[in-house]
């Protein structure tokens, strides 16, 4: 599609958010490849739906619960065929990208969002069962699962860290991803073996927010809603900037170490009242990823424009944080609620997957 080859041309790669057997055997994600989408990524509750829409994991889910006395590892067993199924569709890109591009994410277990040696064990079995080196381990951006991806990164594992939704836990990644590229290197590690990206949550960032304005009494507070996740993604990127591109990063960077590319995730629009993409057009940059659902793609498709976008309204987005915190909300305190609740959010997915299974 001609938005799609567009943004790609501006140094923007789109993935698509979601993942399923019908997509893998119907033809649907090679034809999103062909278009110009070169990565996937997956969550429980992408996996719930796929498992319970699709019928192409029935034969299979009947074999594994008469061999699997364990049904999360019946779990297991279906989700990495998939994965791995998405990650050979995608070598062409990680080969033609020499390994920048063409990533398929798979996450760790929820319930190990506060356990960081339990996710850096996990992770690292998670790694070695797919075997495929475009496979990133999605861990959640929790203090404890920062720590154990800066030990993942210096034990080579590639990450993608997500569950951020503010700038605080954004840059925190960031910091903790420098750090264990450089434990990586003074190891005698390959620096173009690193990949990590970090996933700023949007979506959900401008529900809460909005339902805390309308409660604000100000007389102008409707005025800023549906501006704060914008605000957050434009402003964790000059951070980006400042980091991957200045003297924190030049020594890594010098040895051929890759940046943590940021990467929008919860980017479908959940109010009818906002543009359907909200979280596209004003968020273009190079060095960035977008992971869309279908429907948002199509949006994009239909009616997008390609423009760089990502680095106007840098001054606004620091004016509305201002006013936000003027009138008693707190980004850091609205991005720290819902790192908790997607959390719990993703355990329930899990957990009812799992149930799927017996």
């Amino acid at each position: 599609m001609a938005a799609y080859k567009a943004i790609n041309q501006l140094g923007q790669s789109l993935w698509l958010d979601n993942l399923s057997r019908t997509h893998l055997l119907e033809g649907g994600l090679a034809t999103f490849i062909e278009q110009g989408v070169s990565g996937v990524t997956s969550n429980p509750t992408i996996f719930h739906k796929a498992v319970t829409d699709s019928p192409h994991y029935r034969d299979d889910l009947a074999r594994l619960k008469s061999a699997e006395p364990d049904p999360e590892r019946r779990y297991e067993a279906l989700v990495v065929e998939d994965i791995r199924g998405a990650c050979d569709l995608l070598r062409p890109v990680h080969e033609a990208s020499a390994g920048d591009d063409g990533y398929v994410s798979l996450e760790v277990a929820p319930r190990l969002a506060h356990d960081e040696a339990g996710t850096v064990a996990e992770a690292t079995r998670l790694a070695r069962l797919v075997g495929r080196d475009n496979l990133l381990v999605k861990v959640p951006g929790t203090p404890e699962g920062v720590r154990a991806f800066e030990r993942l990164t210096a034990a080579g594992v590639r990450v993608n860290v997500t569950l951020l939704f503010s700038l605080r836990q954004t840059v925190r990644t960031f910091e903790a991803y420098i750090r264990g590229a450089g434990a990586w290197l003074d190891q005698g590690g390959e620096p173009k073996r690193l990949k990590a990206v970090a996933s700023l949550f949007l979506s959900r960032v401008d529900t809460l927010v909005d339902k805390r304005l309308e409660g604000a009494g100000h007389p102008r507070a409707h005025t800023l809603q549906g501006r704060t996740a914008v605000a957050t993604a434009k402003l964790a990127y000059q951070r980006y900037l400042d980091l991957f591109h200045g003297e924190a990063f030049a020594a890594l960077k010098a040895a051929g170490v890759r940046p943590q590319y940021l990467l929008w995730a919860s980017s479908g629009t959940k109010n009818p009242a906002y543009s359907d993409l909200l979280y596209v057009e004003p968020l273009i940059g190079p060095e960035t990823i977008n992971t869309l659902p279908d429907k948002s793609l199509a949006a994009l498709a239909d009616h997008g424009r390609a423009d760089l976008t990502l680095e106007e309204g840098v001054e606004e987005a620091e004016a509305h944080i201002v006013r936000l915190e003027g009138l008693g909300i707190s980004p850091e305190q609205v991005g720290e609620e819902l790192q908790k609740d997607g959390v719990r959010l993703f355990a329930e997915s899990y957990d009812r997957l799992v149930e799927l299974m017996r």
